[in-house]
């Protein structure tokens, strides 16, 4: 357990070292006041609703650019093959590396509580609504950094790895769009896959066992096939 929290601590380290990660930081916290602003100024209630629904979508575009580096790096300096001769078993260094990038994740979620603060100062919104909101929008990104990481797992070029999430982030937030050329069960699959239907529910302060177990096990899925492609070194 110590190692995992050493390698996070050490990604987390990476991140503030980098100019990218200040740069999307700072863009995405723009961003996300700019449609804050905007949103509650046009809808003049005291909900985050659709606040969550345009940070969901900007994950799409977020989450790649702070999960390319992530084994991507690594390969291309070097560091890889040295990182996995030591101690540390290949499943502490992907839960290391995924956990340092949820950590920096979680920091930018973080920041935008205080949107809930400034709508509480002047009015009285829904708070469990608010903390589902929240918890939502938690794990749907806590799902697209580990395809993510996954994706950086599978070479050695950060563009490439990014472009990789990019496809696999659109297929499944826009599955729903496809919908009507399917039937049967893999209508039932495709709407199942779809992020976007399970984020939806927590958008509007619902919580379900069928979406808590999409999330969870999207998540324990990538991480074991990042575990798999680590250890079987397909970046050669």
């Amino acid at each position: 357990m110590n190692k995992i929290f050493a390698i996070a601590g050490k990604e987390l380290k990476a991140y503030f070292k980098s100019p990218i990660a200040y740069v999307v930081l700072i863009i995405t916290i723009s961003v996300f006041n700019i449609f804050f602003f905007l949103i509650i100024d046009g809808n003049r209630e005291a909900s985050l609703r659709d606040v969550f629904k345009v940070m969901e979508f900007l994950f799409i575009f977020i989450v790649p650019l702070l999960t390319m580096k992530t084994f991507a790096e690594e390969k291309s300096s070097g560091t890889m093959e040295f990182l996995m001769t030591t101690p540390t078993t290949n499943t502490a260094i992907v839960l290391g590396k995924y956990l340092g990038s949820l950590i920096f994740f979680t920091l930018i979620i973080a920041i935008t509580l205080s949107y809930y603060f400034i709508i509480e100062f002047f009015s009285n919104p829904e708070r469990l609504e608010t903390l589902i909101g929240y918890v939502g929008i938690w794990l749907e990104g806590a799902f697209f950094i580990a395809i993510g990481v996954l994706a950086s797992s599978w070479t050695k070029n950060q563009i490439i790895a990014a472009i990789s999430s990019y496809v696999i982030l659109f297929l499944l937030y826009f599955s729903m769009s496809f919908i009507k050329y399917f039937s049967g069960s893999l209508e039932t699959l495709v709407r199942y896959i779809g992020a976007w239907s399970h984020a939806e529910n927590f958008t509007v302060g619902l919580i379900s066992m069928t979406d808590l177990v999409y999330y969870v096990s999207g998540i324990l899925i990538c991480i074991l096939f990042t575990r798999l492609s680590i250890e079987n070194r397909l970046w050669h």
